[in-house]
């Protein structure tokens, strides 16, 4: 079992910028890959971004790519989400999820999941 807990969401203009933690504890941090999702009122639970377990690889949704980073730090157990330049349709619940077969960008390939933290971005 791999508990999740994500902080950081918030409030904030469009243009700005936003940092989301994950961190974990249970299981091996390190056999997971770590993903982010993003879900908006009424809408499915979409790919923002993952990192393979050493860290070596990231990916990124389109809709993010040259905006957000993600990042891991093994020995803290944490995964992060920088966001810039945040636009209002950024807006929704993020989600960290923990995958040990190694990740990608749909959601049937994570094993466990976070609560959730809101974002909000205002126009």
């Amino acid at each position: 079992q791999v508990h999740l807990v994500e902080s950081g969401g918030g409030l904030v203009q469009a243009g700005g910028s936003v940092r989301l933690s994950c961190a974990a504890s249970g299981r091996t941090f390190s056999n997971y890959a770590m993903g982010w999702f993003r879900q908006a009122p009424g809408k499915e639970r979409l790919f923002v971004a993952f990192i393979t377990r050493s860290g070596g690889g990231t990916y990124y949704a389109d809709s993010v790519k040259g905006r957000f980073t993600i990042s891991r730090d093994n020995a803290k157990n944490t995964v992060t989400l920088q966001m810039n330049s945040l636009k209002p349709e950024d807006t929704g619940v993020y989600y960290c999820a923990a995958g040990l077969s190694g990740g990608g960008s749909s959601r049937y390939l994570y094993d466990y999941w976070g609560q959730g933290t809101q974002v909000t971005v205002s126009s």
